[in-house]
């Protein structure tokens, strides 16, 4: 009984693996990147920190900060937006900036 037990597991470790890697699906990380203006990635930016404080990831007093700067920064995969809020409500100096990324 071990022996069916375990030529079970080990065939079921040979037939699993090549049946859930495959083709025909995309991840993401390829360079399909849609250039946005920056009236675009503001609002994404704000929405985004909006929705993050109203789901508790981070303090509440974000949900009603804007953005304090935005700049078009060029890294190796190419033109992203940086949107950075300050949030002077928080007493921590450290942590009264957030930097998102689009």
């Amino acid at each position: 009984m071990r022996k069916l037990i375990k030529a079970i597991l080990f065939f079921s470790f040979l037939v699993i693996p090549p049946a859930m890697a495959g083709s025909g699906h995309d991840h993401g990380h390829g360079d399909s990147h849609e250039t946005i203006s920056s009236n675009t990635a503001m609002n994404k930016a704000t929405s985004k920190v909006k929705q993050m404080a109203d789901a508790g990831k981070i303090d509440a007093s974000w949900a009603t900060v804007t953005a304090a700067s935005i700049e078009q920064v060029t890294y190796a995969q190419g033109p992203e937006w940086v949107i950075s809020f300050k949030n002077d409500q928080l007493s921590d100096t450290s942590k009264q900036m957030l930097y998102l990324f689009l």
